[in-house]
């Protein structure tokens, strides 16, 4: 498989195994940008249907922007927008703990068991590190975020705000002893969205 990434003008080889299943391919990821937001919408409707925004995730999203830094596309050879990421600044509980919540990850359905899933979320989950946050949150099933080192048992005391299965809730520590004694319903903390100005009359 070939996976690479594009920052700004660096660009560099990303290997990655192909998991059981997956089939070899070539596919690049970059930072999302302004102009990905029509293609990316597209895509998470294709992918996850109209009720994606009335999940409980969809609450912390809602208004907000993503984390800085952490917006990822991956594009096929054509360039068109293939996948996408996103992590969210999110508090968990009173105690104002910082965090991140992933999500949503979405792949083209015409594309799966291509590696691209996996590719956007080993590249988010290294940047987010680097960028120095302590722990990931997300909604998803164990069996497939397990690979990336989520598990549900440092959740057990976490709540969304809003109807979820708590065993999806899942959580994976970068700095080790992030989530300890972590309890309470998860806030949003990210920047808000600007509100769009309407034109005055004239």
């Amino acid at each position: 498989m070939e996976i690479v990434i594009v920052e700004g003008a660096a660009q560099r080889d990303w290997p990655i195994s192909p998991l059981e299943g997956e089939t070899a391919g070539a596919f690049g990821i970059t930072a999302e940008t302004a102009a990905d937001v029509p293609a990316r919408e597209a895509l998470l409707d294709r992918a996850m249907g109209p009720k994606r925004r009335k999940k409980s995730s969809e609450k912390l999203r809602r208004g907000r922007r993503p984390s800085e830094g952490l917006a990822f596309v991956a594009r096929d050879v054509s360039g068109a927008v293939a996948g996408t990421v996103r992590l969210w600044d999110v508090v968990l509980g009173e105690s104002g703990r910082a965090a991140l919540l992933l999500g949503p990850l979405a792949v083209d359905p015409t594309i799966k068991n291509a590696g691209i899933g996996s590719a956007l979320m080993r590249h988010a989950i290294a940047k987010a590190a680097r960028l120095g946050h302590a722990a990931i949150l997300l909604v998803g099933d164990a069996p497939y975020y397990e690979r990336f080192g989520f598990s549900a048992e440092q959740t057990g005391s976490l709540a969304m705000p809003g109807p979820y299965e708590r065993h999806r809730l899942l959580a994976l520590e970068l700095v080790e002893g992030a989530l300890a004694g972590a309890q309470g319903t998860l806030k949003a903390a990210g920047r808000k969205l600007k509100a769009q100005r309407l034109p005055l009359a004239a």
